[in-house]
């Protein structure tokens, strides 16, 4: 049981088992948390007879010094009431939405004859606006569309009834290229203008199927009137207005108005996106995304953000497709999971945009903090394997040989999961003769580590062996038994096709499987690729050296200069033997070209 005061044992004695409000205060009187119950007694009382598993739970508890509470008549009432209060306070222990980056909404701005344009910023009192739209090119789609179909100004200079009147304004290439109606000059009405903007306006709203009707019934009157130009031209707009319907709608006609909820959690934060459909077209999107601040259950963080999404997009919407069901989030309201149809691809919609979403957010976040990318991945990488810390310092180990010769091998060093060059080392294999590979990895980790343990120095939080178990054991064997020293060890395993796959981990190793598209995988493919490069081009320069040895090597006095000129000279060891000390000394002079000489040929008698 958790300690209470004897103020709060009788708060919770009082408490009664009705639907309601509950406000949690610290000793300063400050609101710290604000929660909804179907049964307040029960609710509020659970806070104070268990140990909560998660940290902030019990930091929360240990502050509470007064509790107050309101009694509703419903659970839609506790619903709406703890929204405003958690709006109207911003408690510190709730659930924290987060601000988004600001999507583009589309503007019909309030003149005598309206522009229609993209902005992310919101004037009240300057035009109408829809949106936020959080899905690919919709804005610019949408505007691509108005344009060609309606033939409104672009310009951006303000314009009056009375300048249009006064002869104030001129025509643009815009209208010369049949872009624009050219109002400026009243080349059109003012009612066919207002008609464009309106049938602009049903278009940003997903009223296309009810403009095509229009558009058909005024194509058969200009028919009817033999005004066949006229009537193909809008046979053209009604040909465009299908092609855009079939690139934006992804519902029939017949599912009305829908929200579609897509939802996705990663460590304390929480992404929820929704679409809002009208007459089967996407009119609307928005995403926003939450952060933990306590064991806030899935269903409770979605009927949060559902209720919040749907005030921002001001949507009335009877019907809500989501992924799992949520809390209580209102009456008349239809949730539906969607397993199958168009719902099903609205719903997967959703869901590809939360995705989408959360994946613009990590990049970003990324970019600005590359440590905290790092601590997420070493986090994942601890959780998944269940280590004693995070791995900030990671050790990897491959081998290179040649049929046993020139056998080398080579050690990476990653630190807050990136590669530390200056950390790197070069091992040439001694003890070892023959293609061993377990034996030369013995070696080169006994090597490395009883160096770091005379030396003092860091040891590393994790080693990973290039190869599988054999690798592993041939690690453990080295680093637990021989140097009693207790440092995770790992494996990376390859499938048939020789890609890695598998992480191996444990004693006996366990398989833990990775998706290609997650960060720890990346990681894990960045050191084995490093390792195998260090390694190679390390065997690459030693068998090159070998190679390119000779027997002047081995002379004293003979440097890399002299050595280019006697293989420039003579081409060959061979031939140099040949040589007359004239030669010799013509080529190096008498004193390096006597002892070049008589090294070959013996000393010269005198």
């Amino acid at each position: 049981m958790i300690e209470k005061s004897q103020h709060i044992k009788d708060l919770l004695r009082r408490i009664p088992e009705e639907p309601g409000v509950y406000q949690y205060f610290d000793k300063d009187g400050t609101i710290i948390y604000v929660g909804k119950a179907k049964n307040l007694h029960r609710r509020v009382n659970s806070y104070f007879q268990k140990e909560h598993e998660w940290i902030k739970t019990r930091q929360l508890v240990k502050k509470i010094e007064d509790i107050k509470y309101v009694v509703v008549k419903s659970e839609q009432d506790a619903f709406l009431l703890e929204n405003n209060l958690i709006k109207q306070y911003q408690p510190h222990y709730n659930i924290l939405l987060k601000d988004g980056k600001s999507y583009p909404s589309i503007c019909i701005t309030k003149e005598a004859y309206p522009k229609i344009f993209k902005t992310r910023k919101i004037i009240k009192g300057a035009g109408e606006y829809y949106g936020p739209y959080s899905y690919g090119n919709t804005v610019d789609l949408v505007l691509e569309f108005i344009h060609k179909i309606c033939p409104i100004r672009t310009c951006t200079q303000p314009m009056t009834k009375a300048g249009v009147e006064s002869g104030r304004y001129r025509t643009c290439l815009k209208y010369h290229l049949k872009n624009c109606c050219g109002i400026c000059e009243h080349k059109a009405t003012d009612e066919e203008y207002a008609n464009y903007i309106e049938r602009a306006r049903k278009i940003i709203k997903g009223d296309a199927r009810e403009l095509e009707a229009t558009l058909r019934r005024q194509m058969t009157e200009y028919a009817e009137k033999f005004e066949y130009e006229k009537a193909q031209q809008v046979k053209e707009q009604i040909d465009l207005l299908e092609k855009f319907c079939s690139r934006t709608i992804v519902t029939n006609t017949s599912t009305g108005d829908i929200d579609a909820v897509g939802y996705i959690e990663e460590g304390e934060s929480v992404y929820i996106s929704m679409l809002h459909t009208h007459n089967g077209s996407i009119v609307q999107g928005q995403t926003i995304e939450y952060h933990k601040q306590l064991e806030e259950t899935r269903e409770e963080i979605l009927a949060l953000g559902i209720y919040e999404l749907r005030e921002q997009l001001i949507s009335e919407t009877k019907e809500i497709v989501v992924p799992f069901i949520p809390d209580f989030i209102g009456e008349n309201i239809h949730l539906h999971v969607a397993i199958s149809g168009d719902k099903k691809r609205l719903l997967d919609l959703a869901q590809q945009n939360v995705e989408q979403y959360r994946k613009d957010n990590l990049k970003q976040r990324d970019k600005l903090n590359p440590d905290q990318r790092a601590a997420r991945i070493l986090g994942k990488l601890k959780s998944l394997l269940d280590l004693p810390k995070t791995p900030v310092f990671i050790d990897s180990f491959d081998n290179s040989n040649l049929q046993g010769t020139n056998a080398v091998a080579g050690c990476v060093v990653f630190k807050k999961a990136k590669p530390s060059k200056k950390d790197y080392k070069r091992f040439i294999i001694k003890s070892v003769h023959g293609p061993d590979d377990y034996a030369s990895m013995r070696e080169i980790v006994r090597r490395r580590y009883s160096d770091l343990v005379d030396e003092n120095a860091e040891l590393p939080d994790l080693i990973i062996a290039d190869g599988g178990e054999g690798q592993m054991e041939a690690i453990r064997e080295v680093v637990e038994q021989q140097l009693g020293l207790n440092i995770p060890i790992a494996g990376l395993k390859k499938d048939n096709k020789h890609r890695t796959n598998v992480l191996l981990y444990g004693n006996p190793p366990r398989e833990y499987g990775m998706k290609v598209t997650d960060e720890v995988f990346r990681l894990m493919v960045e050191i084995q690729d490093e390792v195998h490069r260090f390694a190679i081009s390390f065997h690459k320069q030693k068998r090159s050296k070998a190679q390119t040895k000779s027997e002047l090597d081995d002379i004293k006095g003979v440097g890399a200069v002299t050595k280019a000129k006697i293989l420039k000279k003579f081409h060959s060891v061979a031939r140099a033997k040949q040589a007359s000390l004239d030669e010799w000394r013509q080529l190096l002079g008498n004193s390096t070209g006597t002892m070049l000489y008589e090294h070959f040929n013996g000393k010269i008698s005198l």
